[in-house]
């Protein structure tokens, strides 16, 4: 997904481990006992202080383990060894580790709040009914632009990318799917097509972008385009909206034929054990006080409506991070697909990082 360095991962996994006390898990410590919660989580992605007021409101102490990537997460738990007994795993994972009974069904009759949730993130093609999971965040992927090089208005659309003017200008998120998923994206196919002739003209038409493209990167993006370093970049909401609180010349722009749109959700893994924590949990963070709070803090979008209307109106009114219903029913979610064609993009993916 869409977060951080490995290395600041490892750093904020320690703070983590400072400020909850053992947080980090090993197989024979953290995992006994009925007032523990064992959450696994991206790095620095919920608030500390709901920790705090969530144990000091129910008694159960949370235990937190971070990971950098939906595949380092997969992985772990399916070798085992650590009771988790929730994970955040990205849209396309959760249908991976459904598929591969990874995920115990919720129990409806336990949750409250499920209807605060906005229409627009349930019930989606990864998890019909929500069977499995509960939304956390969602994002999208789109363009940032520095306005002291770039027009404002000038990129609305993918297509764009390629004028002549961007030589040399853009820096790109080190993603198969997203790089490949905006060029299937501007030539008017889904992101999640299995056509090899469709991939392979994405694929040439990424390679004819070559010469505007300045770097292919991951965190570093984020410093040139905050030092202004880079005209343009290509990356996750969550990124740009870190960006752009470090240089105001900056904006983030949803193409309005569409874009990709994320999500990542909590879910309960095979691996649990504490299902009085889980569901204490899961309603504590269902309450949009809570669930504004934690938005605040991360920065990202929050699915929950009714904590939506409780943030600040700027943040309401940002249509860069809430888009209107118009645009986000054009946004399309990754579908999970076969190891085989996971691959074929992979080796397109490094083709054109290849030419470039």
């Amino acid at each position: 997904m869409k977060k951080f360095l490995a290395a600041l991962i490892a750093i904020l996994a320690l703070c983590a481990g400072l400020a909850y006390g053992s947080d980090q898990l090993t197989k024979s410590t953290g995992d006994t006992g009925n007032k523990v919660l064992n959450l696994y989580n991206w790095g620095d992605y919920i608030d500390p202080s709901l920790l705090t007021k969530f144990q000091k409101e129910t008694g159960y102490h949370v235990n937190v383990e971070t990971f950098d990537s939906n595949e380092a997460m997969y992985t772990k738990i399916k070798q085992g060894g650590t009771s988790y007994d929730l994970t955040v795993p990205s849209e396309y994972m959760v249908e991976k580790m459904k598929a591969d009974h990874m995920l115990i069904p919720l129990d409806k009759s336990r949750l409250v709040g499920m209807n605060h949730y906005g229409h627009s993130f349930l019930n989606k093609s990864f998890d019909p009914h929500n069977k499995y999971s509960i939304p956390y965040f969602w994002g999208t992927l789109g363009i940032i632009y520095n306005d002291q090089y770039v027009k404002p208005g000038s990129l609305e659309h993918w297509n764009q990318l390629w004028s002549k003017k961007y030589r040399n200008d853009i820096m790109m998120i080190d993603s198969a799917r997203d790089i490949l998923g905006f060029s299937l994206i501007s030539m008017g196919q889904s992101v999640n097509t299995t056509n090899s002739a469709e991939l392979i003209r994405a694929k040439d038409k990424l390679n004819r972008l070559s010469p505007n493209v300045k770097a292919v990167g991951a965190d570093e993006i984020k410093m040139y385009m905050a030092e202004g370093e880079a005209p343009v970049a290509v990356d996750w909401s969550g990124e740009a909206s870190e960006m752009m609180s470090q240089n105001s010349h900056l904006h983030y722009v949803v193409p309005t034929e569409g874009s990709n749109m994320w999500f990542d959700n909590l879910v309960i893994p095979k691996t649990a054990k504490h299902f009085k924590a889980i569901y204490a949990f899961l309603n504590f963070m269902n309450q949009p006080k809570n669930a504004a709070q934690n938005a605040e803090y991360i920065g990202y979008s929050t699915p929950n409506m009714s904590a939506f209307k409780l943030l600040p109106k700027a943040t309401q009114d940002d249509k860069q991070f809430y888009p209107t219903q118009n645009l986000i029913d054009r946004l399309q979610v990754y579908s999970n697909l076969s190891p085989q064609k996971v691959q074929e993009y992979n080796d397109l993916y490094l083709e054109f990082k290849m030419h470039h």
